[in-house]
Parts: structure tokens; C-alpha cells; sequence
């Protein structure tokens, strides 16, 4: 069998002694499947409506630039305040340590106790941590309140997913703005392909197989679509 990695001691060395890298997959799949869907689904409707190709442009382009850069803004918004969070708690370890630091050191005890650590191998475990600030207060981070020490930059993850809803989402108006005969049609396939393309490369973070990771995105983006057009073609003779 096949392992994802050598684990040689010079291989183990290099790879561990790497600063680990934050991911922004999450926030590219977030802005490409939402982009594809809510443009899709304005596509959609419009065309359930048998209202105007002029219409469509227009709605959709409204629907890339606003709400492309709403959900930027809410990544971004969020994200920041899990920095601000993880900013906090470590200005009250760090005041901990400085003011109550035989009971900090008490809870790394307690903590590597619980991982079945005794006698000296855990008082020499405690004094190792504990004579490293930084290290002391990410392990409080990890153990204690359950944060990674790991910083996610808001700007990127909100970078990332307006990039991902305007490439996602500018798929189902191509065949629009072109003029092409038979374009919904054309929408329709394209968009089919982003979803499924979309978890086809989101299996690569998971265990599921490429196909069917692909196939569950397909299916919710052709879901959204589906009730867009209903929506359209019911209320077309209403509105």
C-alpha cells in the first residue's frame, strides 16, 4: 500500500521541521459552489420565466459583483473574529503565566496526566513546556480551550472566496453574454460541470472518491437550480 509520505529520519526531519501552511480550500469550495448556485439559480428562474436575455445579464452580473463580495465580506468578517478570539485568549495566558505561573504549570500537569504521563517522565515533560512561553501558551491553546494556535488570514479567506464566486459564478452567463444559440442549455451543462469539477477536487482534502465527492456537489447545485426555475415558472404569470 501506498503511504502519503516517507518516513525516513531525514524525510521525517524536513518535513516536520516545516512551518505547517494554512489551508484556504474551504474558502475557495465556499465561494465556488455558492457563486455557481446563486448564479445558476438567478439563470434559472429568469428563464422559468421566459423573461429576457438582457435580463439575465443584468441579475447576474448584480448577483457577481454584490453578493460575491457580501460573502467576501462575511468570510472575512468571520475569520477575523476567530483572530480576534485567538489574540484574546493568548493575552490571558500570557497574563496568567506572568501573575498564577505555578498554577498554569499545575494544568499542563494536569493535562499531560490525563495522556497517562506519570512520575518523572512528567515532571520533565512539565518543566520542557513550561520553559518555553510560546510553547506553554500553545499548548493551553490546544488543550485547554480547543483553539489552533494557527492564525487564518481574513484577507485571503475573503480574497479567496470572491475570487472563487466570480470564476464559479461567471460560468452560467458565458453563454448569454455570447449569444449562443440553445444557451440555457449550454448554462445548464457548464454549470453541471463547474459542481461537479468543484468536488471532484474537494475529494482531494477528504476520503470519499473523486467521483463521488463530485456527484453530491453536482446534485446540491442542480437542487438549487431545479427549485430556482420552479420558482420562476409558477410565478411568471403573477409578477
Amino acid at each position: 500500500m501506498r503511504l502519503e509520505h516517507d518516513h525516513s529520519r531525514e524525510a521525517i526531519a524536513a518535513r516536520l521541521d516545516r512551518k505547517p501552511q494554512q489551508s484556504y480550500i474551504r474558502d475557495w469550495v465556499y465561494g465556488g459552489i455558492d457563486g455557481a448556485v446563486t448564479t445558476f439559480a438567478i439563470v434559472a428562474g429568469v428563464v422559468g420565466a421566459e423573461l429576457s436575455a438582457g435580463i439575465i445579464l443584468i441579475l447576474g452580473l448584480a448577483n457577481l459583483l454584490a453578493d460575491g463580495f457580501s460573502m467576501a465580506a462575511s468570510n472575512y468578517s468571520g475569520t477575523k473574529a476567530d483572530l480576534d478570539d485567538l489574540h484574546r485568549l493568548k493575552a490571558i495566558e500570557r497574563k496568567h503565566i506572568r501573575l498564577a505561573p505555578e498554577g498554569e504549570r499545575e494544568e499542563i500537569r494536569h493535562i499531560l496526566r490525563s495522556k497517562g504521563i506519570e512520575g518523572e517522565a512528567l515532571e520533565q515533560a512539565v518543566t520542557a513546556i513550561t520553559t518555553k512561553d510560546e510553547l506553554w501558551i500553545n499548548t493551553m491553546l490546544a488543550e485547554e480551550y480547543g483553539v489552533s494556535p494557527m492564525a487564518r488570514s481574513p484577507v485571503k479567506a475573503g480574497f479567496y472566496t470572491f475570487l472563487a464566486f466570480l470564476v464559479c459564478g461567471a460560468v452560467p452567463l458565458l453563454p448569454f453574454a455570447l449569444g449562443l444559440p440553445h444557451a440555457f442549455e449550454f448554462a445548464l451543462g457548464a454549470t453541471a460541470a463547474v459542481f461537479f469539477g468543484i468536488g471532484s477536487v474537494k475529494s482531494h482534502w477528504s476520503l470519499a472518491a473523486w467521483w463521488r465527492s463530485g456527484l453530491e456537489t453536482l446534485v446540491i447545485g442542480l437542487l438549487a437550480a431545479g427549485t430556482a426555475y420552479l420558482v420562476g415558472a409558477l410565478l411568471k404569470n403573477v409578477v
